[in-house]
C-alpha cells in the first residue's frame, strides 16, 4: 500500500484555506493530518507529524508560520504575500541551516495564470510597449497583486536581456496613480470591483497591432491544481523557489 504524504492547511477557516482542506482531503495520495485556524498553536503541526504545511494564511503570520516548518525540517507551499525582499533573504538564510527542506512561495496557484505570465515574459521583447491590469475582489489586501509584480517583472527581464528600449510615454501632466504603480519600469493598475475574483491582462503594443494575453479565475478551485502540484512537488525542490513556473518547464521564466 503507497504510503499518503502527511498535509497540514494554515489559514484552514479562510476562503482559501477552506478550498485547500476539501481539495486535500480528497486527494486519494494526501493525507490531511491538521487544518489550523489563527488560533490554533503551531505545535500540532510536529505532533500530527505533518511533512508538508500549506501556508494560505496573513502577511503579517506568514513568516513566522514557514520558519517554524523550516525549523521542525517540514516543506512548506505557501500563497500567503507580504514576502519582502529582507523576508525572503531571512528565509534563505533558515533554509541554507536546514538542507533539503524545501518552501514554495506562489503569487498565483492557478495554472493558467502562470501560463500566461510564461506567455507574456515570451512575447515582450517583440513589442514596443506594455502594460499589466489586475483585477480583483475589494477584499484583497494588497496592490498591486503578487500575479501582477511575478509578470511585471518577469516581462521587464526578457526585455532588457533582448536590449528593448524603455516604452514611450509622453505623459508629463498628472494625477497621483493615473499611470498606475511602476514595478520594474512596466506599468500596473489594479482594479477592486464587488463581483470580481482574481483577473489580469497584459496589454502588449507596436505600430498598428496590438497583443492581449488575459486570464481569469472566476472561482478559487481554479488554485486548488497548483496547491496539489506544490504539495507533491515541493520535497524534490530543496531550498526557495518563487513562483510555480519553477516547477514547470515553460518559456520566460526560471526558478
Amino acid at each position: 500500500m503507497t504510503e499518503l504524504l502527511p498535509v497540514a492547511v494554515l489559514g484552514a477557516r479562510g476562503r482559501m484555506g477552506s478550498e485547500a482542506v476539501r481539495a486535500v482531503d480528497a486527494a486519494t495520495d494526501l493525507d490531511l493530518v491538521a487544518a489550523l485556524g489563527s488560533s490554533d498553536p503551531l505545535e500540532t503541526l510536529v505532533s500530527a507529524g505533518a511533512r508538508v504545511v500549506v501556508d494560505l494564511t496573513v502577511p503579517d503570520a506568514t513568516f513566522d508560520n514557514v520558519a517554524f516548518a523550516v525549523e521542525h525540517g517540514m516543506h512548506a507551499v505557501v500563497g500567503t504575500t507580504g514576502w519582502t525582499p529582507q523576508r525572503l533573504d531571512r528565509l534563505g538564510e533558515l533554509l541554507a541551516g536546514n538542507p533539503g527542506t524545501g518552501v514554495l512561495i506562489a503569487p498565483n496557484f492557478a495554472l493558467g495564470s502562470v501560463l500566461a505570465t510564461a506567455f507574456a515574459a515570451s512575447a515582450a521583447r517583440y513589442f514596443e510597449s506594455v502594460e499589466i491590469i489586475e483585477l480583483h475582489h475589494p477584499d484583497k489586501v494588497d496592490a498591486p497583486s503578487g500575479t501582477a509584480v511575478r509578470t511585471a517583472q518577469l516581462v521587464s527581464a526578457a526585455r532588457a536581456a533582448a536590449g528593448v528600449t524603455e516604452a514611450p510615454d509622453a505623459t508629463r501632466d498628472q494625477l497621483d496613480g493615473a499611470r498606475g504603480a511602476s514595478v520594474d519600469g512596466v506599468p500596473v493598475h489594479s482594479v477592486r470591483l464587488r463581483g470580481l475574483t482574481a483577473h489580469q491582462e497584459v496589454l502588449l503594443g507596436s505600430p498598428g497591432e496590438q497583443l492581449t494575453i488575459r486570464h481569469d479565475s472566476f472561482d478559487r478551485a481554479s488554485f486548488m491544481p497548483g496547491v496539489l502540484l506544490g504539495i507533491r512537488s515541493v520535497a524534490g525542490y530543496p531550498g526557495l523557489t518563487v513562483g510555480l513556473d519553477g516547477y514547470l518547464d515553460l518559456p520566460g521564466t526560471g526558478r
